[in-house]
């Protein structure tokens, strides 16, 4: 670490000022009032960029659904289970989450767009070996650890940059940025059944890689971090935020929100199934699901700033886990299915849009890289295994053979309701008005 001094003639002291080598962003100089997020200007541009890049990555991922039903009824790969394909897309989660550390220690040597780049460039191979598979294995290691790891190298280095741009909008912006997720989302889930009927399932793999990675790109040249003004400590991971109650809390809510959110997102079209929908129909429910993910995602930024980002992620977690108690167990034909879809995908993925503002309030800004790489770090264990719990919890009698999994998501639900509870009973009191950073 190298010394400069500066001569100061009007009191003769020479102040140091440490200068910080160029693989990080920490410098030991105050942050002016100027250093404040500008709630606009280029944020504007970047909100865009996440945009694509969460449209780009989770809302395909989302469709994974279509394909997991493709493969459940077309015995794609003899001898495979439910089970083996639900860790293909559970995989698929839980390596963009592992990554974490891995991709805080790269952005502290290489910066952001050369780790965004990496990710894009994984991500199309992901897609492409995927189209090539024969066996099980090796469509878990494509379609699930390579397209996995290549989302996680170019959506990680993203979460915090819209919180480094926004400060009072800060719900609103990363509500407007993770609804891609459900727009975009509804273009590839609407599309997938269609490319797989008329093109096959490797073509329709190919396809979504490539238009993927060309999104992806674009985002990429469009997105600026503010790092030099913020100087974040970007640790692979710091330990010493354990130490803090409130940290704990929000890794609860992250962890059972999950859990439930898994089995919503996976089961819903196979669910469709057993009521004896087709395959374009449980499509459809899908695209349903993402249309409310698009809708809810931004409302529930805008009331977020308004309300409070704690109180309005509690609420809707609660709601998820009644939802699926009074609605989805009895959503027993078409109609009632995609109703409830469509209402559901508002609220029940509201984790995404809210997970980077809520850490915001729980440690400094400077520290938000560090908690949210521990909270990916903690959240691959419950992306990887719920669905395939949720379908060991089916029962193969009955005319409910998902009653059990629905009533796992709800209580799941429940739980993380509870841990948000106890978050802003803790920051504000559980009658007081919630204040945002």
């Amino acid at each position: 670490m190298s010394e400069e001094k500066i001569h100061d003639t009007s009191n003769n002291e020479r102040p140091t000022i440490n200068r910080i080598e160029s693989d990080t962003f920490i410098e030991d100089i105050p942050a002016s009032p100027s250093d404040k997020p500008p709630d606009g200007g280029y944020g504007w541009v970047c909100i865009f960029a996440c945009f694509l890049i969460n449209g780009a990555t989770w809302g395909i991922c989302a469709s994974y659904g279509v394909y997991l039903n493709y493969y459940l009824t077309q015995n794609i790969f003899p001898g495979s289970n439910d089970i083996d394909y639900a860790f293909v897309g559970g995989s698929n989660f839980a390596a963009a989450l592992i990554t974490a550390p891995g991709v805080n220690w790269l952005l502290r040597r290489l910066g952001t767009h050369p780790v965004m780049l990496m990710g894009g460039v994984t991500w199309l191979l992901g897609w492409i070996a995927a189209s090539f598979a024969k066996t099980l294995w090796q469509l878990v290691l494509s379609q699930g650890v390579c397209i996995g790891i290549g989302l996680g190298l170019i959506w990680q280095p993203s979460t915090g940059i819209i919180s480094q741009w926004f400060q009072k909008r800060r719900s609103m912006a990363q509500g407007i940025t993770s609804a891609g997720s459900g727009f975009i989302g509804i273009v590839y889930s609407a599309s997938t059944t269609h490319m797989i009927d008329n093109l096959g399932l490797a073509w329709s793999l190919r396809i979504t890689g490539i238009t993927s990675f060309a999104m992806l790109l674009i985002a990429t040249a469009l997105i600026r971090d503010r790092n030099k003004v913020v100087r974040p400590t970007i640790h692979p991971f710091d330990v010493n935020i354990l130490k803090r109650y409130q940290v704990w809390m929000v890794l609860g809510w992250s962890v059972f929100s999950l859990l439930g959110y898994m089995v919503l997102l996976y089961s819903l079209g196979n669910y469709g199934k057993t009521l004896g929908l087709n395959q374009k129909q449980a499509g459809i429910i899908i695209t349903m699901v993402n249309l409310g993910t698009g809708i809810g995602r931004m409302f529930v930024g805008v009331i977020s700033d308004r309300l409070g980002r704690v109180t309005v992620s509690g609420t809707c977690a609660a709601l998820s886990g009644v939802s699926c108690f009074v609605w989805w167990i009895n959503a027993r034909d078409y109609g009632s299915l995609l109703s409830f879809a469509l209402v559901v995908g508002m609220i029940f993925g509201v984790y995404w849009a809210t997970i980077a503002p809520i850490s915001a309030e729980v440690v400094d800004l400077k520290d938000l890289p560090s908690l949210l790489s521990l909270v990916w770090l903690v959240d691959a264990t419950p992306t990887l295994f719920s669905e395939a719990i949720a379908l060991e919890l089916r029962t193969g009698r009955g005319n409910r053979p998902y009653l059990y999994p629905q009533i796992y998501s709800a209580l799941c639900y429940l739980v993380a309701a509870g841990f948000l509870l106890e978050l802003r009973r803790n920051k504000w009191g559980l009658l007081a008005r919630e204040k945002n950073r």
